[in-house]
């Protein structure tokens, strides 16, 4: 049996021989996803007899697993259990989701007490006390709590709950072979329901359906005429760690459901044999002599999520750490959450709509209607959300669409799609003269844990040294006068964060000219704003070198903040970026990051932010960065987590807009030029 692995080492077949499988069931074949991860985890699927020194692959115990286990006895070869790993996918592998990982057991198979498996092995004679690794293990079941991740993660978190104070009863399918494995049948349930009233006599009880039974792909052990007054069937697709929260006890067979239940606090009642009974963690019926160990809840999940599974990335083709596959399953699950319902979206303008609907539209798609009127009675029949895009926003109860802070590698107003939207059902950024979602984030970030900080350090860490801003555009930055720099970034004078964040002071020249005023010695370097360069949007300042000793009219934002000291701006995301680079920011409007004491404010920023906590720059960072926007990965077309797109950009792996994006840019940027003309 081989050695498991060392933690976070990642098996990849490259740069050595691939152990062939061979395999007798078709699901080895036909599901590409098994195929691929198997392949980066060094095993060769073939066909055939094997060899000596080859593997016979097995799916878990399977109806067709007697196939390979009769090859493999009459050739010697050795076995390899395979089976999805226990944060598997959004939906169950019936509905045909594939894996976004696996476990591959040579000793035998983790649900299964009667086999010696490799999780077992790995549980028992690991020493599974690296610090590090079990910081990071808590942290991360911490992080599967907030984002409620499970198995299958296509959870709803807006549904009505159980009242709080019952026992949880978990059931499971019929024909599981986790449940054959502990030999239990509808017999064994009940018999677990009978003895969870014995021994909470007066108890409301809930019976949790399995997802493959809600979904009516297979049929649970419960029926309705085991229900009663006091007991009720769950068969919502609520978050497990909702209901494990109003549980005061949780009784199963072999569900995964009471692993999570170990994590959420519980000490489950267990009538089979899983992987995490007898460890000390659970109320056991049977008896596991072999598994003599005592262990805590983090020593547990680094075994079983950490150390044993096999996690596949998904946008770039390879195996991944759990911190990654985290990042990807809460995007995809956020995606899923905020989009099943469906979206009748109005205010946006054509070319938009494509970006929208890859974006939006994963699960249903996008429907356009400007007409309000309509378009509610649309989201009224078809019981779909609204979303309006947020400079049309007029009514309430919309929730608004915007760019977000890692936008693209180009111009919005030269039509290229964006990276990164904003979804807002409270307010929007850039309006101060209302709360915001993000505002409310910010507000939270006092509380993130470790980890989180440890993510939003590393994003600030990946963005500074590879000059990233929203735009990303290219140009060489030129010599730059030695003394103290400070850039005043143009803005466009129309754009929604002026006229809604700024006071008096709102123009480009006006924002120049109190920037040399009271800093007469410095040198003032102005950039105007990319769009107005080009001739796209207004915001026009004539004769800047009253003010400025440079003026700069390209060049990558990343490179020039490298290289200032200071920001004056008005409401520019230029502030927010210089932060990130240590530059001292000075704001004359109230954008989203003024007046949480991480800048020096000159405008009226809202009163509502100048109490509480005060967030730190990490924070700031994690609330704008990975937990306000949507992130879309261009080249898979999945939602992604702010760590693929940051990849993405430094690669330049992102698709070119096509003639049609390209065409009807320029002729917006003419009648941009000819508007201008005509106002002079």
């Amino acid at each position: 049996m081989p050695v498991p692995r060392a933690p976070d080492t990642v098996v990849n077949a490259e740069g050595s021989s691939p152990r062939r499988l061979y395999v007798y069931n078709g699901g080895f074949l036909t599901n590409p996803r098994i195929r691929r991860i198997l392949d980066l985890s060094g095993y060769q699927i073939a066909l055939g007899k094997p060899k000596d020194g080859d593997f016979v692959g097995i799916w878990g115990q399977s109806p067709t697993s007697h196939r390979g286990e009769k090859v493999a006895t009459h050739t010697n070869a050795k076995m390899v259990r395979v089976e999805d790993a226990f944060l598997r996918s959004l939906h169950p592998g019936r509905s045909g989701d594939p894996p976004l990982g696996l476990m591959i057991d040579h000793g035998g198979i983790h649900f299964d007490p009667s086999t010696r498996s490799d999780l077992e092995t790995l549980l028992r004679t690991n020493p599974l006390d690296d610090g590090a690794l079990l910081a990071r293990a808590r942290s991360a079941i911490t992080r599967m709590q907030a984002s409620h991740l499970s198995k299958y993660s296509a959870t709803r978190l807006d549904l009505a709950l159980p009242k709080p104070g019952y026992v949880l009863i978990i059931d499971q399918t019929e024909g599981d072979a986790s449940v054959k494995a502990s030999r239990a049948d509808r017999s064994r349930f009940l018999e677990m329901l009978f003895v969870a009233r014995e021994e909470h006599p007066g108890a409301r009880f809930v019976i949790k359906t399995h997802p493959e039974t809600s979904a009516g792909f297979r049929g649970g052990h419960f029926r309705d005429e085991d229900t009663s007054e006091n007991i009720e069937i769950c068969d919502a697709p609520v978050s497990p760690w909702q209901l494990l929260e109003g549980a005061t006890a949780v009784y199963t067979v072999s569900s995964q459901m009471g692993f999570e239940a170990i994590l959420a606090g519980h000490k489950p009642r267990v009538f089979g044999g899983p992987f995490y009974a007898g460890w000390g963690l659970t109320e056991d019926e049977d008896v596991f002599p072999h598994r003599n160990r005592k262990l805590t809840r983090a020593q547990l999940f680094c075994a079983a999520m950490m150390l044993f599974p096999h996690w596949y990335d998904p946008y770039h083709d390879r195996l991944s750490t759990l911190e990654d596959h985290l990042a990807a399953l809460e995007a995809q699950s956020r995606a899923w959450r905020e989009d099943h319902q469906g979206w009748v979206a109005s205010g946006m303008r054509l070319w938009k709509r494509r970006p929208l609907q890859q974006v939006f539209g994963s699960v249903r798609s996008v429907v356009y209607e400007d007409d309000s009127e309509k378009a509610q009675q649309i989201a009224d029949r078809t019981k779909a959300r609204r979303m309006v895009w947020s400079s049309k926003a007029t009514e309430a109860n919309v929730a608004r669409v915007e760019d977000g802070f890692l936008r693209s590698r180009g111009l919005g107003a030269e039509l290229i799609p964006p990276l990164s939207l904003a979804l807002d059902e409270v307010g929007i950024y850039y309006d101060p003269t209302a709360p915001s979602h993000l505002e409310q984030l910010i507000h939270n970030s006092t509380a993130l844990s470790d980890g989180q900080i440890e993510r939003a350090e590393k994003l600030i860490s990946s963005l500074n040294q590879n000059s990233l801003s929203k735009y990303n555009l290219s140009g060489e930055l030129p010599t730059l006068p030695p003394g103290h720099r400070i850039l005043v970034p143009g803005q466009v004078e129309d754009d929604a964060s002026i006229l809604k964040g700024c006071g008096e002071v709102r123009t480009n020249a006006e924002l120049l000219r109190l920037a040399r005023e009271a800093n007469p010695t410095s040198v003032v370097i102005w950039k105007p704003h990319p769009d107005v360069v080009a001739g796209l949007r207004n915001g026009h300042v004539d004769t800047p070198d009253r003010w400025a000793d440079v003026t700069l009219t390209s060049g990558n934002i990343g490179s020039i903040l490298n290289n200032v000291d200071e920001i004056w701006t008005l409401t520019s995301l230029t502030g927010f970026e210089a932060l990130l680079r240590g530059c001292r920011v000075t704001t004359l409007g109230a954008p989203f990051y003024a007046g949480w004491g991480l800048t020096r404010d000159l405008g009226q920023v809202p009163a509502r932010r100048l109490g509480g906590p005060r967030p730190t720059l990490a924070a700031l960072a994690h609330a704008t960065l990975i937990d306000y926007p949507r992130y879309f990965d261009p080249v898979t077309g999945l939602a992604c987590p702010v760590e693929v797109i940051v990849d993405r950009l430094i690669n330049d792996a992102i698709p070119r807009p096509g003639p049609f994006n390209r065409s009807l840019s320029k002729l917006q940027g003419l009648l941009a030029s000819y508007a201008h003309l005509w106002r002079r």
